[in-house]
C-alpha cells in the first residue's frame, strides 16, 4: 500500500525537478528524500525520474502519476478539513422532530434561519411527528432533537421548557357559542374534536373533572390544524393551544376559557450527556429564539 507521505514527496520533486529544492520545501534532508522516492518507485515497479548528473527529469510514468497523486492528496486534505468541521459542528446533519406548536410559536423557524445563515454546509432533516413518536425516534438515535408537548421523566433524556400557553376554544363563528361568556355547563353534551398523541391524558382528565363534565369526543385527529378545519366545517368544538388562534379558518371563532386550568407545554428534548457540537448549537438557538406571544384575550 502506498502512503500519502510518499506521494507528497514525489509531487515536491516532480514540481521542482530538483531533490535539494524539494527537500528544502519539505524540511527534510536530501538523502532521506532520495530514499523515499526510490521506495515509491520500487512499490510501483516503474521509474518516475531520469537521474542526470546535475538534475532529474520526470519520466512519462511519473508525468502520468502527477494527476492521480494530486487528486489523492487533495481528497485526503479535504477529508481532514471536513472531519474537523464536523467535529466543530460546522458540517454534518441534524435531525429535528417537531410538533406544530414549534412552528406557530416561532421557536423552530428562528433557529432554522440562524442555522441556514451560520452553518450553510449543514444538512437539516425535519420530521413533524407526535410527541410519542418523536421520543421513540430520539431514543433510537433517529432524531437529534425533539420539540414535544409532553416532556418525559427519564434518566436518559433531558428536557428544556420553551413555552407554556393556555388552551382556547375553537367554535363555529355562526354558532351561539361565538358570542358572550362561556360557562362550563354550556359545553356539556356538545360534539368535540380531540387531537390524539400530544395531550397529557392525566392533565386533560383532571381539568375536565374540575370543570364538572367530560367532553363528548366524536372525532380524533392527529394535528391541531385538522381540528380547526373540522370546526370550520361545523363538526364540533375543539380545544387548541393559543398560538393557533392566528391560523384559524375564517369560519372559526376563538374563545377564552379562563376557568379551564390546563395549558399546552412545549419542550425541547435530547439525549442526556451527549456531546454533539451541532446539536448543542441548535439547542442554544432554539432556547434563545424569541417566542411569538399570542393575544392573551382572544
Amino acid at each position: 500500500m502506498i502512503e500519502l507521505r510518499l506521494l507528497r514527496y514525489f509531487l515536491a520533486v516532480a514540481e521542482t525537478e530538483h531533490v535539494g529544492r524539494a527537500a528544502a520545501r519539505l524540511h527534510i534532508s536530501q538523502s532521506p528524500l532520495s530514499r523515499q522516492i526510490q521506495q515509491l518507485e520500487e512499490l510501483l515497479a516503474v521509474a518516475l525520474f531520469h537521474r542526470e548528473r546535475r538534475r532529474i527529469r520526470i519520466t512519462d510514468a511519473g508525468r502520468w502519476l502527477l494527476g492521480p497523486a494530486k487528486a489523492l492528496i487533495d481528497g485526503a486534505d479535504a477529508l481532514v478539513r471536513d472531519a474537523r468541521k464536523v467535529g466543530d459542528g460546522e458540517l454534518g446533519q441534524v435531525a429535528i422532530g417537531f410538533v406544530g406548536a414549534a412552528l406557530t410559536s416561532g421557536a423552530l423557524p428562528a433557529a432554522l434561519r440562524k442555522l441556514r445563515s451560520d452553518r450553510p454546509g449543514v444538512r437539516i432533516v425535519l420530521r413533524q411527528l407526535s410527541s410519542s413518536d418523536q421520543l421513540a425516534q430520539l431514543r433510537a438515535g433517529e432524531l437529534d432533537l425533539a420539540l414535544v408537548h409532553r416532556a418525559p421523566r427519564s434518566a436518559e433524556l433531558e428536557s428544556h421548557a420553551l413555552l407554556d400557553q393556555p388552551y382556547v376554544l375553537a367554535v363555529s363563528r355562526s354558532g351561539r357559542l361565538a358570542r358572550g361568556p362561556i360557562r362550563a355547563p354550556q359545553l356539556e353534551g356538545q360534539p368535540w374534536i380531540a387531537v390524539s398523541g400530544d395531550v397529557d391524558r392525566d392533565r386533560w382528565n383532571a381539568a375536565w373533572d374540575a370543570a364538572g363534565f367530560v367532553p363528548n369526543v366524536v372525532v380524533r385527529v392527529v394535528e391541531w390544524t385538522s381540528a380547526l378545519a373540522l370546526v370550520d366545517a361545523g363538526v364540533g368544538l375543539a380545544l387548541v393551544p393559543e398560538s393557533y388562534a392566528a391560523a384559524r379558518p375564517p369560519g372559526v371563532a376563538i374563545r377564552a376559557l379562563p376557568w379551564l386550568r390546563m395549558t399546552s407545554r412545549l419542550s425541547l428534548v435530547r439525549r442526556r450527556g451527549e456531546r454533539a457540537p451541532l446539536a448543542d448549537a441548535v439547542t442554544r438557538w432554539i432556547l434563545e429564539a424569541p417566542r411569538r406571544q399570542p393575544r392573551r384575550r382572544p
